[in-house]
């Protein structure tokens, strides 16, 4: 696999990532561009976004996936991110690394990401794509699931750890940094207007972020094309072959901006 670019931030903040320009001689390249934002703990080397590569190749799109701080191949550790951060590092990779309007998929937490990112650059935004978006999951999966003893460890600690389902040896950290920042970026609890399509793709078997968030999302979001697609029998990760192929129909099928 190729090595990944470095991005330098001003404050000295370094982002790794992987951009394909688009192809002039393509009809598609006059569509927008694609941006992957990734899940928690996950980086730009998943299924879903080699798989969106590859298509994004195919099609003659520009496509952009990145690894926030602390996570891949960028800069930091984990445990000192929080959503706030992983926020800032997608907003510079927007901002620095793509032009024009852009497509964001989101996964997981990558769609609370896309849909804060909606939010704070509207301009830039064409349209949004969630899978098993993980919208303020800091507050409906960690901090309303802690158990006394938990909250107890945390305000003592900073910091507990959570078993790990997909990896059993690799308990999850999570620390009240992460938590007491999740709740100054909470997109359910607040006007969430959105200039542009949206989609949301969850699975109806998903363990970690119960479908009824998409359901939830899609009656919360404030706009004039905003859908929820329930997959049955869908897990989270949803990067099964069938769940590939609905991912790019929908960024396909998404209508391009009106220019005026």
């Amino acid at each position: 696999m190729d090595e990944p670019t470095l991005y330098r931030t001003p404050d000295g903040r370094t982002i790794a990532y992987h951009r394909r320009e688009a192809q002039p001689s393509s009809l598609a390249a006059a569509r927008p561009g694609l941006v992957f934002l990734p899940g928690f703990r996950s980086d730009m080397g998943g299924n879903k976004a080699l798989f969106l590569d590859d298509w994004a190749a195919g099609q003659g799109r520009a496509f952009l996936r990145f690894d926030y701080t602390g996570h891949g191949d960028s800069s930091g550790d984990f445990e000192d991110g929080c959503i706030g951060d992983w926020l800032r590092d997608a907003g510079d990779a927007l901002s620095a690394l793509t032009t024009g309007p852009q497509v964001l998929i989101g996964s997981s937490m990558g769609g609370w990401i896309a849909l804060l990112l909606m939010r704070a650059f509207p301009e830039r935004v064409a349209g949004l794509v969630g899978i098993a978006a993980a919208a303020d999951f800091t507050e409906e999966s960690i901090r309303r699931r802690l158990t006394a003893a938990q909250r107890e460890a945390l305000r003592r600690d900073g910091r507990i750890e959570r078993p790990n389902a997909y990896d059993p040896g690799d308990p999850t950290p999570l620390t009240r940094r992460l938590i007491e920042d999740g709740a100054r970026h909470l997109v359910l609890r607040a006007p969430l207007r959105a200039p542009c399509p949206v989609r949301l793709i969850h699975g109806m078997d998903d363990p970690d972020v119960p479908w009824e968030t998409a359901t939830r999302l899609a009656a919360h979001v404030e706009g004039d094309d905003v859908r929820a697609i329930l997959i049955r029998g869908g897990d989270h990760r949803l990067s099964g072959d069938a769940d590939l192929a609905l991912l790019a129909e929908t960024i396909h099928a998404l209508p391009d901006p009106v220019t005026p």
